[in-house]
């Protein structure tokens, strides 16, 4: 047992100092680290009602200063306490979405992947149908039928999510199954949801880590995406494409309401995808020499 501790840290060790060496990767962790704490103090600094939704007339349209940092918007809200309390919203449903599909999409990629056959082949089928539809489509039609809320939201993301998992789950299922340590847990007499959960996704975590952190960028983009078009997060939460979507009128003598919500966005994404190219990297076989 202590053996296997210790080869278990000493690989967590590896892969962090490989990802240490890569400075985008690191960028973008710092980044995302700010971005959570900035999300966790939002509630603390800002109180809601007053400093978030409450509108204020006479301090409308009003640029940046050293009282508004990001200067406020049509309504008189600060711009600043919009933003830090809207990351809560982008990191809760990019984050729950992606969770809820990547469970979704491990079962079926294990069962089809496991079973194959007729069970792979319904699952696959079905799969298909969800991949080559535009994931933004699917998510507009669900919330249109089921109404504009954050958790009809995140439900149809998550739809999308699981089709990318579905796959991955499936190739590395397929790939370890034939391997002799998983014929040797059966001839131990272990069951099959026990092999499955304990002997062969442990060996297909890498592709799925690299996945979530690519997947939830995606989902923010999309998040934002369905705010913008008036079907995501309903005002007058700070959701920072509904942000986009309420400044846009005033883009041309007050861009700041813009450019300053789509800034967050951009920046997200990016620190998103720079640690995930980093993860590849560092989680690679290939690389370890």
């Amino acid at each position: 047992m202590e053996t296997k501790k210790i080869k278990s840290r000493s690989q967590l060790q590896e892969v962090w100092r490989r990802l240490k060496k890569n400075k985008g990767a690191m960028l973008g962790l710092f980044f995302l680290i700010a971005l959570a704490l900035i999300a966790i103090s939002g509630g603390i600094v800002f109180d809601y009602e007053t400093d978030v939704i409450g509108i204020n007339p006479a301090q409308k349209l009003q640029g940046p200063s050293m009282q508004h940092l990001f200067g406020t918007d049509n309504l008189g809200r600060d711009i600043f306490a919009r933003v830090m309390y809207g990351s809560r919203y982008s990191l809760a449903i990019g984050i729950g979405s992606v969770f809820i599909g990547l469970v979704i999409g491990i079962i079926c990629g294990s069962l089809a992947g496991y079973y194959g056959g007729v069970v792979d082949q319904f699952i696959m089928r079905t799969n298909d149908i969800l991949y080559a539809i535009p994931n933004i489509m699917i998510a507009v039609v669900i919330v249109s039928l089921f109404g504009t809320s954050t958790v009809n939201l995140l439900l149809a993301l998550c739809v999308t999510v699981a089709t990318a998992f579905t796959r991955i789950a499936r190739a590395a299922v397929m790939t370890v199954k034939g391997q002799e340590y998983v014929e040797a847990a059966f001839a131990m007499g272990l069951p099959t949801w026990k092999v499955i959960l304990k002997h062969i996704l442990p060996n297909c975590l890498s592709p799925i880590i690299v996945q979530v952190t690519l997947s939830i960028g995606t989902t923010i983009i999309a998040a934002s995406s369905l705010s913008f078009l008036g079907i995501g997060i309903p005002s007058p939460a700070p959701e920072w494409g509904a942000m986009l979507s309420e400044g846009r009128n005033y883009i041309r003598n007050s861009a700041y309401i813009c450019v300053i919500p789509g800034l967050a966005i951009m920046f997200t994404v990016l620190a998103l995808n720079l640690l995930g190219d980093g993860l590849r990297d560092a989680l690679d076989p290939k690389l370890k020499k």
